[in-house]
């Protein structure tokens, strides 16, 4: 025995270790600052799509490409989960009961049938099209609650495949920068008032941050809209998310990792939280903004906080696509996603008008 241990011990110190999260930590800062400097130069660009555009180019840069898949790694991964996981914490503050009661049960009632259409219609599509891995999944809730968000929180329960998670990503952002110069353009054609303008956006549009790009070209009645009916549908992702959790712990199967998991040897014994920490987290900074506690100097700062957590994370997600990779199912996806892309636009246009 003594033996063993005199010749594991060399054998531990002699090992090198890694280069820990630090490197990708700081190349996601600066993906997320020149972001930021993008949005600032055209503010019709989101900073979180103009990240995720930045991750996607950093991986197939020549003099980057190395230092991604190398030394970068450990800490881009580290942001597109963790910092992911966070930044949706933060989400919470922007959503009160108060803006979802005032709403109106038509509204309400609307959002649901949207998100349950967009939801059901593109994972029935991914799974049709033959989509590997999570992918359809992932793609249908980013469509139907909110963007590249809804994708992290997913894809953290269902313990989804890196690459998965990242051609969702990519996916989505596309589609939802294509309505940013798409939509404002049906304004005036559809007969829509800019309140109604901005329910669609807001009921259409994946991302908040391309919802308010979308609907600020309408004024600030359609912005006002477009935010609260968008709001609603962020409210959707913790019950998704828990409902997610329980369809995994029935099939008994570990789609959760994290604390409160039991892990007893075998995959069938790892149960998950029926509420993932992140997810609670959520629940309770949206009941932290009902209480109307916190000052407004604080909600801004949190505000900011969330979206350049998020903004790191969408960086370390678009670093982990591989273009030739999606190239393989390149045809498929584009189908799904312009699909998916016109059924949301389609069904909350119908529930716009219906519930005007």
């Amino acid at each position: 025995m003594a033996l063993v241990g005199a010749r594991v011990r060399p054998l531990a110190a002699g090992r090198r270790a890694g280069p820990g999260p630090a490197p990708g930590l700081a190349l996601a800062a600066a993906g997320v600052g020149v972001a930021w400097l993008a949005h600032l130069l055209v503010p019709a660009v989101p900073v979180l799509t103009a990240a995720v555009v930045l991750g996607v180019a950093a991986a197939h840069t020549p003099w980057l490409r190395a230092r991604v898949r190398g030394r970068c790694k450990p800490g881009l991964t580290l942001a597109a989960k963790r910092l992911m996981r966070v930044g949706v914490v933060l989400l919470g503050l922007k959503l009160s009961l108060g803006d979802v009661l005032g709403l109106g049960w038509r509204t309400v009632a609307m959002v649901l049938a949207v998100v349950a259409a967009t939801l059901g219609g593109t994972w029935w599509l991914g799974r049709r099209l033959g989509l590997p891995g999570d992918q359809p999944a992932l793609i249908a809730t980013g469509y139907a609650i909110c963007g590249a968000s809804a994708i992290g929180a997913v894809s953290a329960v269902r313990d989804s495949d890196e690459d998965d998670a990242a051609a969702s990503v990519a996916l989505v952002t596309l589609c939802g920068t294509l309505a940013i110069a798409v939509l404002p353009l049906l304004h005036g054609p559809l007969g829509l008032t800019d309140a109604q303008f901005g329910r669609w956006v807001g009921a259409g549009v994946h991302d908040v941050g391309q919802v308010v790009a979308a609907a600020q070209t309408a004024g600030p009645a359609a912005l006002g809209e477009a935010v609260l009916v968008k709001l609603m549908r962020v409210a959707l992702l913790a019950p998704l998310v828990a409902a997610l959790v329980v369809a995994a712990r029935r099939r008994g199967r570990g789609a959760a990792r994290g604390p409160g998991v039991e892990v007893r040897g075998t995959e069938r014994d790892r149960r998950p939280p029926f509420v993932p920490l992140f997810v609670a987290g959520f629940l309770l900074m949206v009941a932290l903004r009902t209480t109307g506690w916190l000052p407004a100097p604080a909600l801004e700062a949190a505000g900011t906080a969330q979206e350049l957590l998020l903004a790191a994370a969408l960086f370390g997600l678009g670093s982990a696509v591989h273009l030739p990779t999606l190239s393989r199912t390149g045809a498929r996806v584009a189908v799904l996603g312009l699909t998916a892309w016109v059924l949301i636009a389609a069904v909350s246009y119908a529930g716009v008008l219906l519930t005007a």
